[in-house]
């Protein structure tokens, strides 16, 4: 079973994602965001002396909170890219609703370590962290989309006609190979220039 389609599509532009292109930028993304998670807790615990995530006597690399932190942090990245795709599919403008939804986010994840009862500077030592993870996603999560998301023009509605031919502003030959044949040298017609200006060119 066949359906017509839809008029109103017809005449806009197509958004053709690379998934493969896509995907290998979002897995890079999560990468990056684990790293900058981990370098961030060991700026924060080895370099100020701020034991966030957790007590000090766990030393710089904290205890298991450490590697839940970096595992979040990576699947924040996946969660999304994935968002950034299905907007792509099914949104009229992704990149203005992604950088929305991603800056809300940021934003609850830098409000809500001060709403904990840890000290000062560990509410802002993680806020700065999560600050910093949210822009490192939303920045390489838009790079990745504007190298592997193409928008693509509709195709012709009608039959394509043949093609015409390109005018150079020089007669066509009158002699031709004909001339050729008889051993007589074409006449080659002067050409004069346009005096007024090109085309798209004020």
């Amino acid at each position: 079973m066949t359906y017509p389609a839809s008029p109103a599509g017809a005449g806009s532009p197509r958004i053709r994602p690379d998934s493969g292109q896509f995907w290998a930028g979002a897995v890079a993304t999560a990468i990056v965001a684990a790293l900058i998670a981990l370098v961030g807790i060991l700026i924060c615990r080895w370099t100020l002396n701020i034991p966030i995530l957790a007590p000090v006597g766990d030393g710089a690399w904290g205890d298991a909170h450490t590697g839940e932190y970096v595992l979040v942090a990576a699947l924040v990245a996946l969660v999304a890219a994935g968002l950034l795709y299905l907007l792509v599919l099914s949104t009229p403008n992704p990149g203005l609703f992604f950088r929305w939804i991603i800056g809300l986010v940021t934003l609850i994840a830098v409000v809500y370590p001060f709403s904990s009862g840890a000290p000062l500077d560990q509410k802002v030592a993680t806020a700065a962290v999560n600050l910093v993870l949210g822009l490192a996603i939303a920045s390489l999560l838009t790079a990745t989309a504007a190298r592997a998301i193409r928008r693509t023009g509709p195709r012709a509605s009608g039959p394509a006609g043949p093609a015409r031919p390109v005018d150079s502003g020089v007669p066509a030959d009158p002699y031709g190979e004909r001339g050729q044949g008889y051993g007589q040298q074409p006449t080659r017609p002067t050409y004069t220039p346009r005096t007024g200006p090109a085309d798209g060119w004020q």
